[in-house]
C-alpha cells in the first residue's frame, strides 16, 4: 500500500530491511574502533555523536556544518580533540570515515542520505527522513537501491529502546491478545518566544544558512512530521501495519515564530477495525512533558514512554496476576520498569555495535512508512478532513 508506485513491491521491502547474516558480510571495521563522521554539528547532531564517542567501539574522527560556531561548540558537547572538519558534506563522505550520522535541516536529508549511500558509508539518518511526501519515496528508493552490507539506521530510536523492546516482546509473545484501540501523546510545554517575527527564508542560501529552520515547514515539515513522528512510528511498530486514512484538526495558539502550528488532534484508522489517537501540542505550561503512548487489548494495557531523560518507562495493567511476562516491580495489577538508559543512547549504540560486528540493517523504508504517517496525519490536521493513504500518496 505505501509504495505501489514507486515499483517497491513488499517482497523488495522485506529484502531491504532484513538484517544480512553476519556469515555473508564482512563488517568494514571489524576488529576495530568504528570511526564516525557527524554531517550537521548542531545541538541534536553533537547529543547523537557524543554517545557514538563515549560507546568503546566508536570513535568521532570528522565534523561538517556550514557554520563556524556549531562546529566549535559539537567539539565541547562531543568531547573531542583535533577533528577534521569539512565546510562541504561531500568531502567528509570522500574520506575514509566508515560512519556517518546525518542531523541536517529535515529537508535536506534525501539528497544526504542518497550521497551517503554513493559513498558507501553505514549511515544514521535522524528523523524525519524527509518533510514531504516527494522526499519519503526519495527515501525509499535510495534504500531499496543500497548496497546490502551497509546499516541504514533511522533515528527513531525508540525501537532500540531498552523499555519499549520489553513491551513489544509482550505483545509478541501472543499471551495478552490483539491491540484493539491505542493513543500517543506528545504534549509539552515550550519556552516563551521572546524574538521578534523572523523573516522567512526565501532563497536557497537563506535556507542553507539559517539557523532557525525549525521554525519553517519548508525545511522542517509540519509539526507532527518534525516531533509526533516518533509517536506514530510506535504505533505503527506495535500494531505491526499502516494506516488507511485519518481525520484530524489543529491551529496555532500560541506562537508567533516561523509557521508551525503548536497543537493537532487525529484520528487514524488501521485495519482490523483499529482506530489511535494522537495528540501533539506544546501548549502545556512550561516544563510540563506528558509523552506516553497506550495500547489496550481486551484485558491488559500496555503503557510506554519516553519522557524526561532521567524517566523512560514501560508499564503494565493486567487482570491477570500470575502472568510471568510483566516486569519484576509489581504494585496490584500494575507493572512498571524504569529504563536504565535512554533511547537515544540505545539506539547509537546499537548502531555502533552493529557496524563493529559487521551485521547490517536497512531500515530506510520503514522510517520513510513512519514519516509518511505522520504527513499523512498533518494533512488531516491542517485540512480538517479524512484523508487517506493513497491521497496522501498522490500528493506533493
Amino acid at each position: 500500500m505505501a509504495t505501489k508506485d514507486l515499483g517497491l513491491s513488499r517482497r523488495n521491502i522485506v529484502k531491504a530491511a532484513t538484517i544480512v547474516p553476519f556469515s555473508a558480510v564482512v563488517g568494514s571495521a571489524a576488529n576495530s574502533a568504528v570511526t564516525v563522521g557527524l554531517i550537521g554539528s548542531g545541538g541534536r547532531g553533537s547529543g547523537l555523536a557524543r554517545f557514538a564517542e563515549q560507546d568503546k567501539r566508536g570513535r568521532v574522527v570528522a565534523l561538517s556544518d556550514l557554520l563556524d560556531e556549531k562546529i566549535e561548540l559539537a567539539k565541547k558537547k562531543i568531547d573531542v580533540t583535533n577533528p577534521k572538519i569539512y565546510k562541504d558534506y561531500r568531502e567528509l563522505l570522500a574520506s575514509d570515515v566508515d560512519a556517518v550520522i546525518i542531523a541536517t535541516p529535515h529537508h535536506l536529508h534525501p539528497e544526504h542520505f542518497e550521497a551517503a549511500i554513493k559513498a558507501k558509508k553505514h549511515i544514521y539518518l535522524e528523523k524525519p527522513v524527509a518533510n514531504t511526501v516527494a522526499g519519503c519515496k526519495r527515501i525509499m528508493r535510495a534504500a531499496d537501491s543500497a548496497d546490502r552490507n551497509l546499516n541504514l539506521t533511522i533515528g527513531l530510536q525508540r525501537r532500540y529502546g531498552y523499555v519499549y523492546k520489553k513491551a513489544k516482546a509482550l505483545f509478541d509473545s501472543g499471551s495478552i491478545g490483539e491491540i484493539r484501540m491505542a493513543r500517543a501523546d506528545f504534549i509539552k510545554g515550550e519556552e516563551p518566544e521572546k524574538e521578534q517575527v523572523l523573516p522567512r527564508p526565501t532563497t536557497d542560501r537563506e535556507r542553507y544558512l539559517t539557523r532557525r529552520w525549525g521554525h519553517w515547514e519548508a525545511m522542517n515539515g509540519h509539526a507532527i512530521t518534525g516531533n509526533e513522528v516518533h509517536s506514530m512510528d510506535v504505533v505503527n511498530w506495535f500494531l505491526e501495519s499502516l494506516p488507511i486514512k485519518a481525520i484530524g484538526t489543529g491551529g496555532r495558539t500560541v506562537r508567533t515564530q516561523g509557521d508551525l502550528t503548536d497543537h493537532a488532534y487525529v484520528i487514524y484508522d488501521y485495519p482490523k477495525e483499529v482506530q489511535a489517537v494522537l495528540t501533539g501540542s506544546v501548549l502545556a505550561p512550561r516544563y510540563y512533558r506528558d509523552v506516553k503512548e497506550q495500547f489496550f487489548t481486551a484485558t491488559d494495557m500496555v503503557e510506554t514512554s519516553q519522557g524526561h531523560p532521567g524517566r523512560q518507562y514501560w508499564k503494565h495493567h493486567s487482570n491477570t496476576e500470575s502472568d510471568t511476562t510483566k516486569p519484576t516491580s509489581r504494585k496490584g495489577h500494575v507493572a512498571y520498569e524504569d529504563s536504565p538508559t535512554t533511547v537515544t543512547q540505545d539506539a547509537i549504540e546499537s548502531f555502533v555495535a552493529r557496524v563493529a560486528d559487521g551485521k547490517p540493517e536497512n531500515t530506510g523504508i520503514q522510517g520513510a512508512e513512519s514519516t509518511l504517517t505522520a504527513i499523512l496525519g498533518s494533512m488531516a490536521a491542517t485540512l480538517r478532513r479524512e484523508v487517506s493513504w493513497d491521497e496522501m500518496m498522490e500528493s506533493e
